[in-house]
Order: C-alpha cells, then structure tokens, then sequence
C-alpha cells in the first residue's frame, strides 16, 4: 500500500488548471470557456486535420488580395480563383490517394 505521497503524484497540485486547459478552471467566466471552445473547434477544423489546405486557402486568397488591390486586375482575380481552388482540390486528392 502506497504512503501518501510516495509514488503517487503530486501531493498537493495546487490552484492551476485542470486536465483541459485553463479556460476549464472553475474560475473562469461562461463567455471565457466558450471563446475558448469556439477557439479549439476552429484549430481542430482548420489547422490539426488538413494544414496544408488551410495553408493553401491563405495563399489563393492573398494572391487574389494582390491582384486586385495592387494591380485592379479584377478581370483576372475572377478567373485565376477559382483555378488555384481547383487546383488546391486536386493536390489533396492526389495526396489522400492510396498508394499502390
């Protein structure tokens, strides 16, 4: 049988956050918990499962920013956008594909 103390963790944590962050702590407001659920679900459905689409995304809607602002290439956003989504749709199936 184990002695308080030995061999059992610690014996006295303290005031700090839980296993779930410390956005789950009894001390923190409803508001603050749920920004911070809403702020977990977003990094799980954007960044943890796919990065390189998020990362892609960016770099599609940056091109269009660029063109339209610094060039007023309006014409040519229109048509360029949706062939980088394409595009970007490609590469990802292409990566998901089973390898043989």
């Amino acid at each position: 049988m184990p002695v308080e103390g030995h061999g059992t963790g610690p014996t006295n944590p303290g005031p700090g956050p839980g296993p779930a962050g410390p956005a789950a702590s009894m001390g923190a407001s409803p508001a603050r918990r749920w920004l911070a659920a809403f702020g977990r679900f977003w990094w799980d459905f954007l960044v943890v499962d796919t990065p390189e689409l998020l990362i892609g995304a960016l770099i599609a809607l940056g091109v269009v920013a660029v063109l339209v602002k610094a060039f007023s290439l309006n014409a040519a956003a229109i048509a360029v956008f949706p062939l980088m989504v394409a595009g970007l749709l490609w590469a990802s199936v292409f990566h998901a594909r089973p390898k043989r």
